[in-house]
């Protein structure tokens, strides 16, 4: 399955940004195993090129596995080499372009109606719409009538409600973080985060029937 589609069908990316590398590795093994199939590890945690590197040799080549906070053409060699198979910018740039160039999947940043336009020109796989929260759903509805076949995923305060009316209003998948998360990737409990993942799971569910 291409990343695409992969997006499509998994309607929910997990957004990783630890102080504690084992922490943080032991968070995107509980995610796999909790059924979460797109896990993105910020490249502004400790150690994330580490948290990759571990969690790919754990998940296997066929795995989605992203590096976020992805900014310029030196973090998409470096995440590249660690085992990143997909990026996400928390804007345009250099970053954006040096996915283009070697065929990474990249889901570039944007907020305007010119920054998805300049997104769409770089040959961004899927967009970004950060922070999401600026404008909510009714934004995303609004973003979206001049931009209808477009692949926009939310980011920033999207809790599991959020995640829902996301998709209703037409996102392909959302990006969740800290409500996700929460303190498992500085080594909090992993037992909390299995809850949250299966509601967050149960709730893009719901969200992406609304879409039918």
């Amino acid at each position: 399955m291409d990343f695409s589609a992969a997006l499509r069908a998994g309607r929910l990316v997990a957004i990783i940004r630890g102080k504690d590398p084992e922490a943080s590795f032991r968070t995107v093994m509980t995610l796999a195993e909790e059924g979460v199939r797109l896990v993105e590890v910020s490249l502004s945690g400790t150690d994330a090129l580490g948290v990759i590197r571990r969690a790919r040799q754990e998940l296997g080549p066929d795995a989605w596995l992203g590096a976020g906070t992805v900014t310029t053409a030196e973090d998409v060699e470096r995440a590249a080499e660690a085992g990143a198979n997909l990026a996400v910018t928390p804007g345009l740039g250099a970053g954006v372009d040096e996915c283009v160039r070697r065929g990474l999947p990249v889901v570039a940043g944007v907020l305007t109606p010119t920054e998805v336009i300049a997104a769409r020109a770089a040959g961004a796989t899927a967009l970004k719409l950060f922070p999401a929260s600026i404008g909510g759903p009714a934004y995303l509805k609004a973003l979206r009538a001049p931009f209808p076949e477009l692949p926009f995923v939310p980011v920033g305060g999207v809790d599991a409600a959020a995640a829902r009316a996301y998709l209703a209003a037409g996102a392909v998948a959302v990006g969740v973080g800290s409500p996700l998360i929460g303190d498992a990737a500085d080594g909090g409990d992993l037992a909390g985060l299995r809850r949250r993942a299966a509601d967050f799971l149960a709730e893009c569910a719901e969200g992406a029937e609304g879409l039918a």
